[in-house]
């Protein structure tokens, strides 16, 4: 959802899906594979942990005041390297580059809000269990107390033209659906009231509420069709990958997923919550 899945219209999904099958067939023609080398031993004997995360996408990646990328998974990212006895290096990925930089050997370890999927299972490992999820919640102005899910039906409620959630919601809850093509817009209208409530991406959401602009709303509701998120390692670094499931499980377990939420303003979401009681009991 929040890597470029969710909020996008399906021509932009096939063409995801595209890049993807090129990347594929590009791996199998010969780019670096995991077996060459070990990726573990790789970054002890570097002394360096090179991880790509967002640094657009607030709070869980971005850049502060002097060009630093923070936020919610450069703070996982300093854990696990902390956890390798190795310093960080960050590099700054987008959704259309994450995976190519990955498997051309420029990249250790994606934290980058990545959907774990079965297309991108075809070119990259993911760490289980998942660390986050995201999903499809409303922007509403504080004033309007949406409290459920059914309050839109009849109304007027903005989001993107094509996007995988417009149907289900459409059949769902019944809204009087105003589309656009791009956030922007979409975002005025619901500032100027074209429209009474926005339906997007959750994490797109809470970033938009960190703005001093967005005070007077809110993302009032529980998520719907939550996609858990994955960190991504080259394929068959199995060492690597059973290091970062370990990193995955203490953090659940210790309650670390939910402590960052409060520390970058996330709202509670009910994955952490749920993780949190599930391998604290565990253990």
């Amino acid at each position: 959802m929040a890597d470029g899945r969710g909020g996008v219209g399906r021509s932009r999904r096939l063409v995801g899906v595209l890049r993807l099958a090129a990347l594929a067939l590009a791996v199998a023609a010969g780019l670096p594979a995991a077996a060459d080398a070990d990726a573990l031993d790789q970054i002890k004997t570097r002394g360096v942990l090179v991880v790509g995360t967002k640094a657009d996408y607030q709070p869980f990646g971005f850049k502060d005041s002097s060009g630093a990328i923070i936020g919610f998974e450069p703070d996982l990212a300093r854990d696990i390297a902390s956890a390798l006895g190795v310093r960080l290096g960050l590099v700054p990925v987008t959704a259309s580059n994450r995976i190519v930089l990955l498997a051309d050997g420029k990249l250790d370890l994606v934290i980058a809000t990545m959907n774990d999927t079965p297309e991108r299972r075809k070119l990259v490992d993911f760490v289980q269990p998942s660390y986050y999820a995201s999903g499809v919640n409303v922007l509403a102005p504080k004033s309007l107390q949406v409290h459920v899910w059914q309050q839109l039906r009849g109304k007027q409620t903005c989001t993107i033209e094509g996007a995988f959630y417009v149907e289900e919601i459409k059949r769902r809850y019944e809204p009087e659906l105003v589309t656009f093509t791009n956030t922007g817009d979409m975002y005025d209208a619901l500032q100027r009231a074209r429209c009474l409530a926005v339906v997007y991406d959750d994490t797109a959401i809470i970033g938009k509420l960190q703005s001093p602009d967005w005070r007077a709303f809110e993302m009032p509701l529980r998520s719907i069709l939550v996609e858990p998120w994955g960190m991504a390692v080259r394929q068959g670094e199995a060492r690597l990958e059973q290091v970062l499931s370990d990193c995955v499980r203490e953090w659940h377990h210790s309650g670390r997923i939910v402590a960052l939420e409060e520390r970058w303003n996330i709202p509670k979401s009910g994955f952490a919550a749920e993780m949190r009681q599930k391998y604290a009991e565990d253990q």
